[in-house]
This record gives C-alpha cells, sequence and structure tokens, in this order.
C-alpha cells in the first residue's frame, strides 16, 4: 500500500488543476473557502481559478440574445483552454458520479497522461454548445440550480476530497 500511495503522490504531483468560471467572485467568504481549498491542494497539484468576464445583458432576453450571450462567454473560455487540457464542463444534464468515482476517474486521468485537468463553470446562462463540444465530458452536481461563485467552492473542495482519497488520508469519512 506504501508503494501505491508513493506512486499516487509522484503522479499527482505534477497536475495541474485549472477552475474556469465566468464572472468575478465578489464575496469574501467564497474567496476565502476556495483560497483555503486550493492551499491544502498544494501538496497535490498546481491549482488555479481563473475568472473570464461575463457578458452584460439586461434581465429579459430573447432566445437570439440569450445565444449570443452564451456564444461570447464561451469564446471568453476556450481562449484560456489549451489543446492539451482534458476539460470537465458542469452542467445539470452531466453525469453524476459519487466522490469516490470522481477520485477515481482523477487518478486515472494523471495515470493516463492527462497532467492538465480544466473545469469550466458557465455564467447564469449556462455554457455555449461550443464549450460543451470541446468538453471531454460533463459532471453535474445534481439538478439544484447553485449561485456560480458557490459553485466554485463546492467544486475546489470536491476536487481536494478527490486527493484525500487517492491518498488515502482521514479527510473523507
Amino acid at each position: 500500500m506504501d508503494n501505491f500511495v508513493e506512486n499516487v503522490w509522484k503522479v499527482v504531483d505534477i497536475l495541474n488543476i485549472k477552475i474556469i468560471g465566468v464572472g468575478k467572485l465578489k464575496e469574501k467568504y467564497f474567496k476565502a473557502g476556495i483560497a483555503e481549498y486550493g492551499k491544502r491542494l498544494g501538496r497535490f497539484c498546481k491549482f488555479q481559478v481563473v475568472e473570464v468576464p461575463d457578458e452584460k445583458a439586461p434581465e429579459s432576453l430573447s432566445q437570439a440574445e440569450m445565444d449570443e450571450v452564451m456564444a461570447k462567454e464561451g469564446e471568453r473560455i476556450l481562449n484560456k483552454i489549451k489543446d492539451r487540457e482534458y476539460v470537465y464542463a458542469l452542467a445539470i444534464k452531466g453525469k453524476e458520479r459519487s466522490s469516490e468515482e470522481f477520485a477515481k476517474e482523477i487518478n486515472q486521468l494523471a495515470t493516463y497522461g492527462h497532467s492538465d485537468i480544466t473545469f469550466v463553470i458557465g455564467g447564469s446562462l449556462g455554457l455555449s454548445p461550443a464549450v460543451l463540444k470541446r468538453a471531454d465530458t460533463q459532471i453535474s452536481f445534481g439538478r439544484f440550480t447553485l449561485p456560480h461563485q458557490l459553485m466554485r467552492l463546492v467544486l475546489s473542495e470536491q476536487i481536494y476530497r478527490a486527493f484525500t482519497i487517492i491518498n488515502g488520508l482521514p479527510y473523507h469519512k
């Protein structure tokens, strides 16, 4: 078992984990929580959060206007993704995973050469078809609608939890 953990440490040590989110994180408590998980993740991977500007739009939009907003935000997102990155798009219609399944998936990606893993959280209207097409997989955290800022915190925690599972640490109970 020690050899397994040792090998996992070597694998995850070279991982780059990135969260791309639309919009600026405003609340200090969300920033503090994400910073805390980012600090904890530092022993397992390089972790970063990249913000892209949201598209300003009036409260009520036609479908064409919504599509245009998503397309503009989608372009900004795609500009932050490199070809080699394995991309998870957060989407309500994505596949739900348990924490253990998620950890296993991250470990397998790392083991089989995916050292750059990116998670994308769209704006209030969701992700553009172009971003969903670029994604290697879609992941769902359930059918609840959560504020995008809160989703960044939840995702950061689940990424940290995945690494504690992979490394057999007591955090996950």
